[in-house]
Order: structure tokens, then sequence, then C-alpha cells
């Protein structure tokens, strides 16, 4: 029975595009009170029990079929880590609840370094994730990469993470607008991944949530094809959220569809949230752990992975991980700035 009185409405929908030959996207949409992870009604409306609820996207990357590799462990490893290790934690608080999504990233990003490293055929691969925990009447997302999530209120669509790409590194510089980023050639350019390296930092935020919230994660087969809003009207005006998530989808297909596409939508309601309040802040809020919380501390790992797929050719998709590597980071920069 839920303690929380907050009610959620979900779906998830991905498709394979128009311009690739197989899909290395993935998302979860699961109730981890439950332990169930579906879009059968019982998941797709469900009341918040105490141990949270679980949304996620990821999007794959690397030669032939390793992205789809690396996006399946990362859902499979966030969520098994989420259903076991933080489902038997004594201390169920907000705090911790963070930082097991967090410790969960983490330790998915090992997994896929580690499986990478032992199998020459899907060496390099790599996989965005934004994780989306809900507990209580607060949302808690986990991002590596640039798949985002959007929370709109009030009719309007405001991101909640920020890209770890590039063309956010310069939009916060100052030397490019949004704009300027948004149709840059550069944009696929992303500064981390899960997989490449031994250590991933991961970008933890919180939003809390109003009645009649509607949350967005998506793969940047979505959100470089369609502006938030447009994601915003869209999401304001149709209730069905399978039928939202297939208009987005068919949106960014009318656009080329250059890229696989996902999307999560999210809608919360019930006695346990606050009326809106036009006054509230909705942003991208660094949710900062408690100094006694170590990510450090030995926990079980849940060490199931998906046999690698068979080799296709090669994923044309001209990503670079850059991974702090400061002279490269300054030589794109100087190549941008150069135009």
């Amino acid at each position: 029975m839920s303690r929380t009185g907050v009610r959620v409405s979900v779906f998830g929908k991905t498709d394979l595009g128009r311009s690739r030959e197989h899909n290395e996207d993935t998302f979860l949409v699961a109730d981890l009170s439950t332990r169930n992870a579906t879009l059968q009604p019982e998941v797709r409306n469900h009341m918040v029990g105490q141990a949270g609820s679980l949304f996620l996207v990821a999007d794959g990357m690397g030669g032939a079929a390793a992205g789809e590799v690396a996006s399946a462990m990362a859902r499979d490893a966030i969520y098994a880590h989420m259903t076991t290790v933080w489902a038997s934690d004594k201390e169920q608080t907000a705090q911790r609840f963070a930082y097991r999504i967090k410790e969960a990233v983490e330790i998915a990003n090992q997994l896929i370094h580690a499986h990478s490293k032992e199998h020459p055929e899907v060496r390099g691969m790599g996989t965005t994730v934004t994780a989306a925990g809900v507990f209580g009447s607060d949302l808690y997302l986990c991002q590596v990469g640039d798949s985002r999530g959007y929370l709109i209120r009030h009719g309007v669509a405001i991101q909640l993470t920020k890209d770890q790409s590039l063309m956010q590194r310069l939009v916060d510089a100052g030397e490019l607008t949004e704009e300027e980023a948004e149709q840059s050639e550069r944009k696929n350019i992303i500064l981390q991944a899960l997989g490449p390296d031994a250590r991933v930092k991961v970008d933890l935020t919180y939003q809390s949530l109003q009645r009649g919230d509607v949350l967005v994660i998506c793969s940047d087969g979505l959100s470089g094809q369609v502006r938030r809003e447009e994601i915003a009207e869209l999401a304001s005006s149709t209730t069905d959220l399978a039928a939202l998530c297939g208009k987005l989808i068919d949106l960014a297909n009318e656009r080329g569809g250059p890229d696989n596409i996902t999307a999560v939508v999210a809608r919360f309601d019930g006695p346990g949230l606050p009326e809106p309040d036009t006054r509230s802040h909705v942003g991208h809020q660094v949710y900062a752990l408690a100094s006694d919380e170590s990510t450090t501390e030995p926990v079980p790992v849940y060490t199931g992975s998906p046999a690698p797929k068979p080799l296709e050719r090669h994923d044309p998709r001209s990503w670079l991980i850059i991974g702090g590597a400061l002279a490269l980071l300054a030589a794109a920069l100087y190549l941008v700035l150069r135009q």
C-alpha cells in the first residue's frame, strides 16, 4: 500500500528511426515497491510505494551491436541494484534513495567497462543513461551523457538535466548560445558515457513535484529533432501517455529520424503532492549527498549481463568521448570558435 499519496501514470516507447539498421536505445519503467518492470496496467498507473519508482532511458554507442549490449547492461544492472540492495536497505530515507541510484549507475559503468575489456568484439562500447527515481514527493535524476529529462509545469517545459557535452560546455562558458549549440555539427560530441572509462562522474539532481507535473526522459534522437516548446505543447494537449509517446516519436521521424528515438513520459498526481505553484523553482538543481554516504562501501553487485550480439556494420555515429582530456577539449574549442 502507498504511504506517499502520490500517483504516477507512465508509458515508454522506443523506435528505430529512419536511418539506423538496429536500435541501440533502451528504456525502463518500474515500480520498485512491487519489483515490477513492465508496461502492463499495474505499472502504467500505480501509487508510488515505500521503495519508490524508477524510469530510465539509455542510448548505446559503439561499433557493430555493442551499443545495444551497453544500454541493456546499464538498464539491467541499475534495476537489479535498486530491487536488491536498495530494497533491502535498513535505512529507507530520501538521502539513501538518492545515494543508491547514483551507486547503481556507477556500478553499471564498472560492469560495462569490465565486459568491454573482456570481449574484444564489443570493445569501446558505451551508453548514456538518465535514470529518474521518485521517492515520496520528490524526483531524483542521475545522468551520464546527453539523454535529457524535462519537466512540464503550467504548459512550460524546463530541462532538468544538463548535457555532458562539448556544446553545453561552450554554452556554459558563454562562447555559444543555446540556439547555436543546437545547430552545430558537433552537438553529438559528449564528454563521458558509461563504459569507456573505469570511473564516471554522475550528475545527481532533484526536483520537488507538484500535482499535474509531467516528466519526459528521452534520447537525443528526440531532443535533437523536437524543440522543448513542442514537447510542452504536445504534453499539455495529449492526456493519453501512450499516444503522447507516439506523437513525439512521429514528429522526430517526420524531421528525418536520423537516430533511434526513445521517450518515457510520466504524469504525477494525488493528495501527497502540493497544488501547482508558479513561484516554485524548476530546473537543474544539484543534490548534495551527506558526507557520511560513502561510494566505496562494499555492496552486493549484480553481475549478470546479456551475451554479445552478432556483429553488424559499424555504427556511423561520430560520437567522441573526451573524458577530461583538456588538450582535446581545447582543440575542439578552437575549431568551433574559428567558424
